[in-house]
């Protein structure tokens, strides 16, 4: 019976320790750069490479994080999380409005779930989903080829890369009108190319990817990344944040929204915060967007650059298959040469160079975004680079394009 009762309180004190052992893991994992095979020294470069960008007026402030192996082993905030109304100094919890990187973060890494899963086909036309999407036709022969759902994520479907006169459109069909701007899109978009045969970066083909993982789920695109991609990687500061009086995606909104970085401040004196800085995002798709409105931090987006570079899991927590995350970083070999992106990621061929001058170019998967973020990952080597900024805060005056390719140069030579 003694026995009996040592072997119950020891499988107890396993099942206790087991637990521990998971709530210890929730988050990404910190450690020195020399225990990842970086050198310290040459990491803490970054710090003069930003506060140059600050000096310069480049950016208010900013926080940088670098990952190596699955560990956060460089975050550091710089200079001001806001200019007006006040000034407040930046920390490392900050959230920023990540505009295009939502392209990854949220509707890539949702849309590929749609694709393991068989619920869409990357060759479907789009026109399966909404038979009004007019295909391109050849303005000589005046053959018509469908868009498919591949030419949207490479953006090489030849659609319109926004809409051309936002006010406008507002006045014709009003505000917050997401089924209008799809119908916009499917009718009156213009084609420019043959899909397949060239890029034109478009926010119009992540905005119409999100009308169909909309269609085929049944739930905005919002409420879908929350439960199955940021839920499940338990990020606690990454959320959309739909326009104020619409449902939000995350419970904890009003409370995530206080450490949110301001960006423009608009020509009527209001200060953007909380609210997608992306117009057509913000006016016409109420905040729930294809192509923006993703807030997040560094810890969180280390954890998303961790599962990924770890075959789409981390920390026991999978969002992709190792296959998946493998075909979404590949560049489609049945388009043309000139295309040269993945699928919802940037390549050093199509990116802003971002990735520096010492990553191996072909490895690197990355995005940019409007107001100032940029995200790289090396699978080769296991390394990301994040880096949060708010250029366009409170004047869209500012730049990061030198400062990306400068720490990435930096991070990538630490690399013992």
């Amino acid at each position: 019976m003694l026995f009996q009762k040592k072997i119950t309180f020891l499988a107890a004190a396993a099942l206790l320790l087991s637990a521990c052992c998971v709530k210890a893991q929730d988050g990404i994992r910190r450690s020195t750069p020399q225990s990842q095979g970086m050198d310290p020294v040459r990491l803490a470069l970054i710090d003069s490479a930003v506060y140059a960008s600050i000096e310069a007026g480049d950016i208010p402030g900013a926080v940088v994080g670098v990952v190596r192996n699955g560990h956060l082993v460089y975050e550091k905030a710089f200079g001001y999380k806001s200019l007006v109304p006040q000034k407040d100094t930046m920390t490392v919890e900050t959230m920023f409005d990540l505009a295009s990187v939502s392209k990854c973060v949220g509707t890539t890494l949702s849309f590929m779930q749609l694709v393991e899963r068989g619920k869409v086909r990357l060759v479907d036309p789009v026109s399966y989903y909404f038979p009004d999407f007019k295909p391109w036709e050849d303005p000589e022969t005046h053959e018509k080829v469908e868009i498919t759902v591949q030419d949207l994520l490479t953006h090489s479907s030849g659609i319109a890369a926004y809409l051309p006169d936002v006010p406008a459109y507002i006045k014709q069909y009003g505000e917050n009108s997401p089924d209008s701007l799809m119908m916009w899109i499917s009718t009156q978009a213009k084609r420019n190319f043959r899909p397949g045969t060239r890029q034109l970066y478009s926010c119009l083909n992540f905005i119409t990817l999100q009308n169909i993982l909309q269609k085929v789920t049944g739930e905005r695109l919002c409420d879908y990344a929350q439960k199955n991609v940021f839920d499940v990687l338990g990020l606690k500061h990454t959320t959309y944040f739909p326009l104020y009086g619409e449902p939000q995606s995350n419970p904890d909104a009003a409370a995530l929204a206080e450490l949110c970085a301001p960006t423009e401040m608009l020509e009527d004196g209001h200060v953007l915060k909380a609210e997608v800085h992306d117009p057509t995002a913000r006016q016409a798709n109420a905040g729930n967007s294809g192509n923006a409105g993703v807030f997040s931090n560094v810890e969180d987006l280390a954890v998303v650059a961790a599962a990924l570079l770890n075959d789409g899991s981390y920390n026991g927590r999978r969002i992709l298959s190792r296959l998946t995350v493998e075909k979404m970083f590949t560049v489609p070999e049945t388009n043309a040469y000139e295309v040269a992106r993945a699928l919802g990621w940037d390549t050093y061929y199509t990116g802003p160079y971002s990735s520096g001058d010492i990553f191996c170019v072909d490895d690197v998967r990355g995005h940019t975004g409007y107001t100032g973020p940029s995200m790289i990952l090396d699978p080769k080597t296991k390394t990301a680079v994040i880096i949060l900024a708010h250029r366009v805060h409170p004047k869209d005056e500012g730049s990061t394009s030198r400062l990306r390719s400068v720490i990435a140069s930096i991070a990538a030579s630490s690399i013992l």
